[in-house]
Order: C-alpha cells, then sequence, then structure tokens
C-alpha cells in the first residue's frame, strides 16, 4: 500500500474516534481525545514523512544476520579535482602536471608535499590520517574513474550516477536499491540509512530506508509531557488486529523504541576515535551508532558537499580545498577507528566504504586560481576487506591527445565497475546485471589473460564466494594489475 493510503485509513480512523466521541466527552477523557489527536498525528508523521519511509513493513522477527556486510557511500557533491587529491609525482606526466596548474600544483618536496602512495602517484598533504591507512593496506584508490557519458552539469552527472544509469533518467529506482532489493533485505529493520535529512536518488525507490542525523532525533513529535500516553495509546490502537496497518503501526513504533533504547545517553566512540565538528562528523558518527545497534544495517550513504572549486582553490596545498580534505581525512579515518575492533567486534571487517564525486576538474587551473568542471575522477575505496595500499586503474596520460576533449582526464575505468566489485565479491550480490544493466563482473586475470594475484577486494567470509566459472570478457582494470600505462 502506498504512503497516501495509510495517510488515508489513519485519517478516517481519527474522523471516525473523533465524532463518534465528540458529545459524550467530559473533561477528563478530552484530555484523552487530545493525547489521541496528537499521536495519530505524529504516526502519519512517522508512517508518511521522509525520515522512517516505510520502514514499518520490516520483519524486526526475522532480521537479516549481524555478520552482514555493509556498503557505506560517500558522495562528494560538487566535483572533486582528484588531480589535486591524487596528482602525479614522477614521470613525464609531471611536467605536464605542473605547467597546466603553475599555482595550484601540489609540490613534491618540502612543505604541504604530496605523500607518496607508489612511484607515480601521491596524495594531497590534507589527506594524512587516509594515507595511514592506505600505508596499512586498508585503503586503496582507483584513478581516471568516472562515468561514461560526457556531461559537466552537476544536476546530470549526480543523477546518472546515483541512478547507475549513465545518460538516461528513466529508472524509478537508484542503484543502491536495486542492489538491495536483489539480494533481499526487507527483513531488516533497518536495512539502509540516509544519514542526514534527506535521502538520495540512490535510495530511489527503496520503501524501508531509514533518514536521520541523529538516532537521538529518531522519535514521535509530540508535546513532551504527553509523549508516554502518546505512545501507549498507539500501540494500543494498532495493537486490535493482525492487519497489514496495524502490523505496520507497531513495527514503526517498534523501530522507534528500538533506536531510542540503543541511542539513551550520550554516544562514546570506540579506539578514542575523534569526529571532525559539524554535520559531517555528526553524520558519521550516526553511521556507527547504527551500525552497532545490530538492525540489520546493509548500506548506508553520507554527502560532502563543497567541492565546486571554481575559484580561490587553494595555492599549493593550502587553502579551501585542503580544508575540506581534511575533514573529510578525519572523518573516514574516525569512523574506521570507532568501527575496528569496538567492543570486542571487529566491524571494519565488514564494512566498506566508497568516496565518490560526480565528476573531476579540468586538467588546466583558470585564472581565478581555481578550476573548471572536468570529467575524469577518483575513487577511494575503504576497510578491512579491502586489498589496500594500491593505486588501480589504467592511466590515461595528460599529454593533450591524451585527454578527453582535450581538455580533461579521460575515464578509463567506469564507475559502476568499482561499485560492482564491492557489490559482487564484498557484499554477495552476484546479480550485478540486475543493479547495473549491462555491466558483468570479470573475475580477476580475465582482462589481461594471468592471474597476478591482485583484486580491489577480497571475498567476505559472511557470503558465498563470487562465482568461478564466469567468462565474460569485459575489461575491469580494478580486479587485475596495478595501475598501468
Amino acid at each position: 500500500m502506498s504512503e497516501c493510503m495509510i495517510y488515508r485509513i489513519t485519517h478516517s480512523l481519527i474522523y471516525t474516534f473523533t465524532h463518534l466521541h465528540i458529545h459524550s466527552m467530559n473533561s477528563s477523557s478530552l484530555w484523552t481525545r487530545r493525547q489521541f489527536l496528537q499521536g495519530c498525528s505524529a504516526a502519519i508523521a512517522a508512517m508518511a514523512g521522509s525520515r522512517l519511509s516505510n520502514l514499518a513493513f520490516a520483519d524486526p522477527t526475522s532480521p537479516l544476520a549481524e555478520n552482514s556486510d555493509i556498503l557505506i557511500c560517500v558522495f562528494l557533491r560538487g566535483g572533486w579535482d582528484a588531480l589535486n587529491v591524487v596528482p602525479p609525482i614522477d614521470g613525464p606526466d609531471r611536467g605536464l602536471y605542473e605547467s597546466a596548474r603553475a599555482n595550484l600544483k601540489i609540490a613534491t618536496s618540502g612543505q604541504n608535499s604530496a605523500l607518496k602512495l607508489d612511484n607515480r602517484f601521491g596524495f594531497h598533504p590534507a589527506l594524512a590520517p587516509l594515507h595511514e591507512l592506505y600505508k596499512a593496506k586498508h585503503l586503496a584508490v582507483v584513478h581516471a574513474t568516472g562515468l561514461t557519458t560526457d556531461t559537466r552539469s552537476h544536476f546530470d552527472a549526480m543523477q546518472f550516477m546515483e541512478l547507475g544509469t549513465p545518460g538516461a533518467k528513466a529508472s524509478t529506482t537508484g542503484w543502491i536499491t536495486r542492489h538491495l532489493n536483489t539480494i533481499g533485505s526487507s527483513s531488516a529493520l533497518i536495512p539502509a540509512l540516509a544519514a542526514g535529512n534527506g535521502q538520495p536518488i540512490s535510495l530511489s525507490g527503496l520503501t524501508n530506508a531509514a533518514a536521520m542525523s541523529n538516532p537521538s532525533s529518531f522519535k514521535l513529535a509530540g508535546h513532551w509531557k504527553y509523549i508516554e500516553q502518546q505512545q501507549a495509546a498507539l500501540r494500543q490502537m494498532y495493537g486490535g488486529s493482525n492487519s497489514w496497518i496495524h502490523v505496520a503501526g507497531l513495527n514503526t513504533l517498534n523501530a522507534i523504541d528500538t533506536v531510542e533504547q540503543a541511542s539513551a545517553g550520550s554516544y562514546a566512540p570506540a579506539n578514542g576515535a575523534t569526529y571532525p565538528n559539524g554535520g559531517f562528523g555528526d553524520q558519521l558518527k550516526t553511521i556507527a551508532q547504527i551500525i552497532k545497534m545490530n538492525l540489520g544495517l546493509r548500506a548506508a550513504t553520507v554527502d560532502l558537499g563543497g567541492w565546486d572549486t571554481h575559484e580561490n582553490q587553494g595555492d599549493g596545498g593550502t587553502g579551501y580545498l585542503s580544508n575540506i580534505l581534511t575533514q573529510l581525512s578525519q572523518g573516514l579515518a574516525a569512523l574506521y577507528t570507532d568501527l575496528d575492533g569496538a567492543g570486542g567486534s571487529n566491524y571494519t571487517s565488514r564494512v566498506s566504504m566508497v568516496v565518490m564525486s560526480e565528476f573531476g576538474r579540468r586538467v588546466k587551473e583558470n585564472a581565478n586560481h581555481g578550476t573548471d568542471h572536468g570529467h575524469g575522477s577518483a575513487m577511494l575505496v575503504l576497510g578491512g576487506g579491502i586489498n589496500g595500499g594500491q593505486v588501480y586503474g589504467t592511466w590515461p596520460g595528460l599529454a593533450n591527445e591524451q585527454l578527453y576533449d582535450r581538455a580533461d582526464l579521460a575515464v578509463t575505468t567506469d564507475y559502476r565497475q568499482v561499485l560492482g566489485e564491492l557489490i559482487v565479491r564484498r557484499l554477495g550480490n552476484k546479480n550485478l546485471g540486475a543493479v547495473f544493466a549491462g555491466i558483468n563482473y570479470a573475475p580477476l586475470g580475465v582482462a589481461h589473460g594471468t592471474d597476478d594475484g591482485v583484486s580491489l577486494a577480497t571475498p567476505s567470509p559472511s557470503t558465498s564466494p563470487a562465482p568461478s566459472n564466469l567468462t565474460n570478457q569485459t575489461f575491469l582494470p580494478l580486479t587485475a594489475n596495478q595501475i598501468r600505462r
């Protein structure tokens, strides 16, 4: 049933209750009627609002296994400057990079110099916390990734990527929704979480996703003085039958009670993890809390905006871009630390984080010490099951004839192949074609005919291994050799 029908039926119940009893109410029962109306209004808001969506239809008696793997998708809105996030530090492309970015270039030595990843690439100096995870082989970089279609529109690019349908907007479901629907996640209390105030396009069409900025705000709205009476009235209202609306109402109340009880008091991150101040840090902390509640979470999303650096981006690895990269790096490192063996549970072994943006920036800086909309980007992948400490992908080069449209870093790895590697190997979904039409999982070694023992992600022990009899010859750089010309 639709949310609109839930509203109409619930509103009808309120109307019937009111008009049957309005003439027989004394002053005491009038207060009870007020409680009832306030409670029903809260129920309508809970059922139809974005914070709960159709969470009511989850079945708490058959939750998903607590050891299920979890995907966290971090979307950097605005198009980040991948060439300064992961700049070339040696070879012929280093000279081309320096020529194109006389002011913005990241130095290879001295103050604010690049943090070495391998012999060809480095990290922006503001990514020092993530560099430590890279050296510990928990973080991998995939360079020259992005959309296979051409657009420099933020809105179009984000929609294409989140729908998982480059060049097309007809889909009514996001790629995460299709993944969860394919594996069957409806039995979880909270299978998907949008950390923030709204639901992203990647979760479009998912009827049991929750959106919250903080677990403490995940509650019934109402007057503090009457909240217990409201809850009691609602439980009585929805407890009289096994019909779908009664079950839906009770399950919604159970979900709220579970989160409220688990999040009582202040949250103390594990292992001394310190999240950055602000919304992004708070939302990452929310994800950690929900993971630790073991409510069947399978996917979470979080956004960080402000990457549209047309001017005053920051010369020499300093300034605005450095500040926002510091926020990103500290936040992700804190989340990893918080989940790493917390409370005797090694949550990081079940968590895979992927960082993506709608596109990169132009190779050449502009007159305002910024960079304009580009094409090729870079993705970061972080988790206990990631074969980190390596840069994956096929590097296209920065020579004029190697650039896309003679201006941008070319895309050599479809971003869906990176996500597909996680979906198949970490999340145990073998039906990748149902998530990304036309994309097939390519087992290690198919692209180059050799098995070099290198893959972006290891198969999760909590899921069945990827099928070994796949023979599709789709080129998947990230599951083959390391980055190459």
